[in-house]
């Protein structure tokens, strides 16, 4: 378990079909950080994943799932893989899975560049489905597995 706690953290992603590997990366996000800001693709971002639910339906989803839990989070539109971070000197530290660990060095080179602090990066690993392949909105949409990872014959 991670100990650190940072002041501000960021998490974005698509979080279509909010599934166990959405939730093991939030709740990292929350593990560490005393408020998680959470980024979520526009609709014209996220486009180019195929047919995702509305940006609106997906922040209303993750909203109605952490208010439940939580009440130290901000939830805001993406446009861009990179959000407020490239702006914003506040945040601490980013959470991402390893398919998106290149846009965090991206968002620290951007950083570098603009002569703002680094954030740490925290990788947090895939959240295998029961045949061993990473749960993916995709293979949910595909109706392959479910938000939980388990086969759907």
């Amino acid at each position: 378990m991670i100990m650190v706690k940072y002041n501000r953290v960021a998490v974005g992603g698509t979080f279509d079909k909010f599934h166990y590997g959405h939730r093991k990366l939030i709740s990292t996000a929350f593990e560490i950080g005393e408020h998680v800001e959470i980024g979520v693709t526009s609709n014209v971002f996220a486009s180019k994943k195929g047919d995702v639910d509305s940006c609106d339906t997906r922040m209303g989803n993750l909203n109605e799932f952490l208010s439940q839990i939580h009440d130290n989070f901000h939830i805001s539109r993406l446009d861009d893989p990179y959000g407020p971070t490239i702006h914003d000197e506040d945040y601490d530290a980013i959470v991402v899975s390893e398919e998106t660990e290149p846009n965090a060095i991206k968002i620290n080179e951007i950083r570098a560049e603009k002569g703002m602090k680094p954030l740490d990066i925290v990788v947090v690993s895939f959240v295998l489905a029961d045949d061993g392949i990473p749960i993916s909105s995709t293979r949910i949409r595909q109706g392959k597995i479910n938000q939980k990872g388990e086969l759907i014959k």
